[in-house]
């Protein structure tokens, strides 16, 4: 009796320690502070995540200007898309890079991942009007890409993996819907540079987006220098 009873008030403190360890861990993943006015107060290993950017702001995305200003076909061009290739567009928005990549993996298929309804109504109404049929609207959710499990060659998150809510669970879906050889092309605007003409809370610098990467279990293959304002980040699995 007397083990059994010993026992037992093990079993009680353990769990307890593993509790607190557990709540601990929750409590280091995200802070909260006052920070940026663009940003909503929740931190990241020492970054601020950004307000998203609703659907309100589609004109923004579809501007006329931005091919040149990001250089969109440059980018393109760095995924090295074949024609067989299963492509994630995380954030799509209105499609804008969507339908880009689309025609190229014309074997394979795009999804378009969005967790705002408004973004892909848009996205299946340019799917009608185009008669792109590789094409496929995802909805999302805060924490999960909800695609199934290693289908992906490729992941594109362009401008948008800065405003995620729940970073670390967010690429831990990705991993987990990539091949074990696919690879995430994240494109944000860069930090390092002063000039570029974006609010700081919605640029990152390298050394953050690589920090936030390996700690969800990626590497750093590759930073491809060639786009105006952005980086174009290229992480694989170790």
């Amino acid at each position: 009796m007397k083990s059994i009873y010993l026992f037992g008030i093990f079993f009680i403190i353990a769990s307890a320690a593993i509790g607190q360890s557990e709540g601990e861990d929750t409590r280091e993943i995200y802070t909260y502070k006052k920070g940026d006015p663009n940003g909503i107060g929740k931190w990241y290993m020492g970054r601020e995540i950004a307000y998203v950017m609703g659907f309100h702001g589609m004109d923004w995305l579809e501007r006329p200007e931005r091919d040149e200003e990001e250089n969109v076909s440059k980018l393109i061009r760095n995924l090295k898309i074949e024609s067989g290739d299963v492509i994630a567009d995380v954030g799509a928005g209105s499609g804008f890079h969507t339908f880009r990549m689309a025609p190229i993996a014309s074997d394979g298929k795009v999804y378009a991942v969005d967790i705002q309804d408004e973004m892909l109504e848009v996205i299946e109404k340019k799917k009608r009007e185009t008669g792109i049929e590789n094409v496929e609207a995802v909805k999302g959710t805060e924490k999960s890409v909800e695609l199934t499990a290693g289908i992906l060659d490729k992941v594109l998150m362009v401008d948008v993996y800065h405003e995620f809510e729940y970073p670390r669970e967010m690429i831990l879906s990705i991993k987990k819907a990539l091949k074990p050889d696919g690879r995430i092309y994240l494109v944000e605007y860069r930090k390092e540079d002063d000039w570029v003409p974006i609010k700081k809370v919605h640029k990152m610098t390298e050394a953050q987006a690589v920090k936030e990467m390996q700690a969800a279990g990626f590497v750093l293959e590759r930073n491809i220098g060639n786009l105006p304002w952005q980086h174009c980040m290229v992480f694989k699995k170790p």
